[in-house]
């Protein structure tokens, strides 16, 4: 081995002389390109070799003679492995046997498992050397075809025996990012390139094999040779990634991680050095090997960088599934100035140049390239009619309509937003969603919604609304209403497995977008319906759809993609709420239908649960009869009452006492007297479960009995004035609650949490732990929000961990038992999948009905007369002037006082069950009392089991208006007759 130094260094020739000098160095060159040739299997032995070094170098031997042994050897194989790199960089030679010695080296050295691990550290330098890498990435990019075919077979990629290990591409990714940020060798800056390197051949070449990788892992995932040689799909792939990339692997002392080799990509000064490509990068160049957009040029760095970070976020992702991309997406969303830029080159890859926002408007700082320049554009183009644009993006047409979708299948709508407003967003690079995009806009936008939505889920209230970081408010309706047209346009249309990434992205991010909006509107209305403005299926071809794929996604269908009709899935935003409302009932309707084919429901009243109910024990008796019935609640419910007095009241239930029952459980049970429920310290007083139930006997019994009773209501569409909290509800429809719905919980705490924050000192002098304090039935209890919290003081470092800890209990932990429990008693009755076409608010109203007044029109033509009243009637007609003149809130008590509801069913009076019913009170008067201008003294009351009011015969308004405003503020009802 020395020898073969020693002969291939001309200095070490001590034969040479000044007139046989070039007659030796030609000798070298002959001898190195022998061994750097097929013949010489030069590489191929010092493969071998490294492979049987252990890593660390370090603990390979005990004894230091051997280590020193060992040294040698392994410097003198790393040596003449790098010698006709050398041979190559110093002639210039474009031989085949040099261009075969670089390929070589990139086959067999690069490829090994561990490599920068395996060597002593001081051989490092030499292989992270530019002139070592830019060879290889000069042959990787030229020669990438059929170096990865080399590759390719030489660990047969794509057999079932090596799903299990990592394919030599993956390793050639690692050690080229490991050698190039010196990442193993004590460099001074992690993350650091190697100087002098070029960026953008190094940027390239991970593109390339990052894009490789991704194409293994997604054979690796789904194809298998089963031993008829059948090809099915596995989980093989699940049990590759937990074996090797998500644990460790053991090597000697020490244990590793492959996803270590990539921590250079999630250091800030790595990603201002490849921005620095933005400026000098060259189209021109050789190796620009990506696709290329004429419309981007001037963007071509950054475009780069996107497709290095999307490669990165998708690898990330598959091999880490716990964790994900979360440190790369850390670093980027809280790069100064990133996203901003990042978005001002994706709108000039989706708009062909055409800027659709203000330079000047887009953010309170600076962007990238204006701070590298070290100045601010002094050119503002604030153009108010661009402005009004994105702020009345209500609109975007979606292309052409399929031509195999039936003129039945669309519903005419009403012209909600102007024709002309659509033209804005009927552009090319929309039109046909994720597969009519650039590669370019591919990666641009991946980057974008998958940074977006890291930053949304810890931006709070204030910086969003009211510093506007990172973008103004007219800048997020913009991006709103971009994510919402290509969201619905690629479900629209058929997309790849290969763009779902893309997809999955921009749907997270307009999903928070959407959410934020519903807690704090900053987007018009109409934006959110605007793509499907023409198109949205009827809502039995939209009902019948989401059941399909509500079905299919519950049996893990894989191998199902979204498609248009998933929308009601996916998107269900799209149609207008009184909409969704009517697919719901929809759902429930076609429950129904199920349930009597399968033969659950034979007649009216058969089947039906009789149950008798003491007036005074309404929830005891009602949780020993009803909550073991599970789904069997779906069917009719007898109600016999007990009074008082321990008699059955006498009475048949045809509906009306079963409303009664309903109403009158929900009343007493979400009461905050009986310590089931409680309400917030909101100005709202909304109602959540009491924390305390835990300890309350059959408390989350009685909470899961709750949760049958409130699905009752929704499946009887009987209506029950109460609303719930909005993060418990989050809790109900699955989703997961952020940092600033704690306001709408505890706006104390809220408080408090934002000045910690916001706080500009040293956040030790709040003397702080990562602990907080609960306090039950009397007792105060210190609960750890990690692990070890109340030894670990808040600090400047950590405080934005303790933050998010401490929403993340409040929201999320600390209510996560009961609300289960109640989703677990709602889900008997109600599909969880019909409650996803609602945000939070909407489950309110879908429970408790429409706004805070009534329609008097509506009811006046939906309301029914008996006991001989008729429309034309003296008294009903005083009614319903006095009924117009009341004012809004004495409106809704008189709905309260009749329903037991103040609110009108969503979809108008039409839908109230039973009708609303006025009955003819018959009041006898003296003859001479009429003629002295007497009226009825007598009370109206009402029937709410029935929605029936009993209206005596009133012969005056100002009469009939003054005994309504009593008996309706008089807290009672059937008491008053």
């Amino acid at each position: 081995m020395r020898l073969s130094v020693v002969l291939t260094d001309l200095k070490a020739w001590r034969c040479i002389n000044d007139d046989n000098h070039l007659d030796g160095k030609m000798e070298v060159e002959d001898l190195i390109h022998f061994m750097g040739s097929e013949e010489g299997r030069l590489y191929m032995n010092v493969n071998q070799y490294i492979y049987k070094l252990h890593a660390p170098f370090s603990a390979q031997l005990n004894v230091p003679r051997q280590t020193d042994e060992r040294l040698v050897i392994t410097a003198s194989a790393i040596t003449l492995a790098l010698r006709p790199l050398h041979i190559a960089k110093l002639t210039d030679s474009g031989s085949l046997d040099m261009l075969y010695s670089v390929e070589q080296f990139c086959v067999f050295i690069l490829t090994i498992p561990w490599l920068a691990h395996r060597l002593p550290p001081v051989l490092l330098p030499a292989l992270c050397h530019k002139t070592v890498l830019s060879l290889c990435f000069k042959m990787l990019l030229i020669y990438k075809e059929k170096i990865l075919n080399k590759i390719s077979e030489k660990d047969q990629l794509y057999t079932v025996s090596c799903l299990s290990m990592m394919p030599k591409v993956g390793w050639l990714l690692a050690n080229i990012i490991c050698l190039a940020t010196g990442s193993n060798n004590n460099s001074e800056v992690p993350g650091k390139l190697i100087r002098g390197i070029d960026l953008t051949s190094y940027v390239h070449v991970i593109i390339n094999l990052s894009e490789n990788l991704l194409v293994w892992f997604e054979k690796a995932r789904s194809i298998k040779k089963d031993s008829d040689g059948v090809e099915v799909y596995t989980e093989l792939f699940e049990e590759f990634s937990t074996t090797l990339l998500c644990g460790t692997q053991t090597l000697s002392s020490v244990k590793m991680s492959y996803i270590d080799f990539f921590s250079p990509v999630y250091q800030q000064c790595h990603l201002m050095e490849l921005l620095s490509l933005e400026n000098d990068s060259s189209s021109d160049e050789p190796h620009n090997l990506l696709p290329t957009n004429s419309e981007c040029q001037g963007k071509r760095g950054l475009i780069d960088v996107a497709y290095y970070y999307s490669c990165m976020l998708r690898i990330f992702l598959l091999l880490n599934p716990v964790a994900g991309p979360m440190s790369v997406l850390n670093m980027l969303s809280f790069t100064p100035g990133f996203l901003i830029t990042l978005w001002q080159t994706v709108e000039s890859s989706i708009f062909s140049g055409r800027s659709r926002l203000t330079k000047d408007s887009s953010h309170t700082g600076d962007t990238l390239s204006e701070k590298k320049n070290g100045n601010v554009s002094k050119h503002k183009r604030v153009v108010k009619d661009e402005g009004r644009k994105w702020a009345s993006v209500l609109h975007k047409i979606t292309g052409k309509s399929q031509a195999n979708i039936e003129s039945a299948d669309i519903q005419p709508r009403s012209k909600q937003v102007d024709d002309d407003s659509y033209g804005i967003w009927n552009i090319e690079s929309l039109k046909h969603g994720a597969e009519g995009m650039s590669k370019d806009a591919f990666c641009l936008l991946h980057l974008f919604c998958s940074t977006y939505s890291h930053l949304l889920v810890v931006l709070d209230d204030i910086e969003f609304y009211e510093k506007q970081v990172p973008f103004k408010l007219e800048q997020q309706q913009g991006i709103a209403s971009m994510l919402n047209t290509f969201v619905y346009n690629t479900l629209s249309h058929s997309f790849s497995l290969q763009t779902r990434p893309l997809v999955d992205a921009a749907i997270r991010c307009l999903h928070l977008l959407y959410e934020r909006d519903c807690r704090h509107q900053f987007c018009p209305p109409a934006l959110w319906l605007a793509p499907a403005m023409k198109t949205r299926p009827t809502i039995a071809v939209a009902a019948r759809t989401h059941e399909a794929l509500s079905a299919n996604l519950r049996l893990e269908d894989a191998s199902t993609l979204p498609n248009m009709s998933s929308a009601v899935i996916y998107i269900p935003h799209i149609f207008p709420f009184e909409e969704r409302v009517q697919m719901f009932r929809e759902f429930i309707n076609m429950d129904k239908t199920s349930r009597r084919m399968a033969g659950e429901v034979v007649s009216s009243g058969s089947r039906a649960v009789e149950v008798v109910i003491r007036r005074s024990h309404v929830i005891e008796d009602g949780f020993q009869q009803l909550n073991s019935l599970g789904s069997r609640l779906k069917s009719n419910i007898h109600v016999s009452f007990v009074g008082e007095s321990g008699l059955q009241e006498a009475g048949l239930d045809y509906g009306g006492l079963s409303k009664e029952f309903l109403t009158d459980i929900a009343k007493a049970a979400f009461s905050p007297e009986y310590g089931l429920f409680c309400q917030t310290s909101t100005s709202d007083r909304l109602i959540i479960p009491n924390t305390t139930a835990r300890h309350i006997d059959n408390g989350i019994q009685m909470i899961e009995f709750l949760g049958r009773i409130v699905g009752k209501a929704l499946y009887e569409g009987i209506l029950l004035d109460y609303s719930f909290s909005l993060v418990f509800v989050q809790k109900l429809l699955g989703r997961y609650s952020f940092l600033d719905e704690l306001s709408t919980l505890d706006s104390e705490l809220y408080k408090n949490i934002m000045y910690v924050k916001h706080y500009n000192g040293d956040v030790r002098e709040l003397c702080l732990d990562f602990t907080v304090t609960e306090e039950s039935l009397g007792k105060r209890q210190v609960i750890d929000l990690k692990p070890g919290g109340k030894d670990i003081c808040v600090t400047n470092e950590n405080k934005l961990q303790y933050i998010h800890a401490m929403a993340d209990y409040k929201l999320n932990r600390q209510i996560l038992p009961l609300s289960n429990a109640f989703l677990r008693g709602l889900m008997d009755l109600i599909s969880p999948s019909w409650l996803k076409l609602f945000n939070a608010s909407e489950f309110n109203q879908l429970l408790s009905g429409g706004k805070h007044d009534i329609d008097v029109v509506d009811l006046r033509n939906n309301t029914r007369y008996t006991g001989g009243y008729t429309e034309g009637n003296r008294t009903i007609k005083i009614f319903w002037e006095v009924l117009a003149g009341f004012e809004a809130k004495d409106r809704c008590m008189l709905l309260k006082f009749v329903t037991s509801c103040s609110r009108a069913p969503l979809l108008g009076f039409k839908y109230l069950q039973p009708a609303f019913t006025i009955h003819k009170v018959v009041c006898d008067m003296p003859i001479w009392a009429t003629v002295a201008g007497q009226d009825v003294e007598r009370l109206p009351s009402a029937s709410t089991c029935y929605n029936t009011l009993k209206l005596p015969t009133y012969k005056r308004s100002n009469t009939l208006r003054a005994k309504l405003l009593y008996a309706i503020n008089s807290n009672a009802g059937f008491e008053l007759s």
